[in-house]
């Protein structure tokens, strides 16, 4: 595979993580996007809608969205909201 088929499937890879929690999120009227998954394998999110002001945002990142992507791809070294 080529450097760009790897990125896309990685992105690919973190983007089916993210729709295991999104119908937890939409419950609430909010939602999350992938921005970028960084050269140190780092995951950057934002977040949209009620999730954006939600106090319980840093728990779901870290409870939610982060394991279920490190469980997928243990090689992520974290996930972080830009926003």
């Amino acid at each position: 595979m080529t450097a760009i088929a790897d990125r896309v499937s990685l992105n690919e890879r973190v983007e089916a993580a993210l729709e295991t929690v999104r119908p937890h999120l939409r419950v609430d009227g909010g939602d999350v996007e992938l921005v970028e998954v960084t050269d140190d394998m780092h995951v950057k999110i934002r977040w949209m809608g009620m999730c954006e002001s939600c106090s319980m945002s840093g728990m779901t990142l870290r409870a939610g969205i982060q394991e279920a992507i490190q469980s997928k791809i243990p090689e992520i070294m974290g996930v972080e909201a830009v926003n």
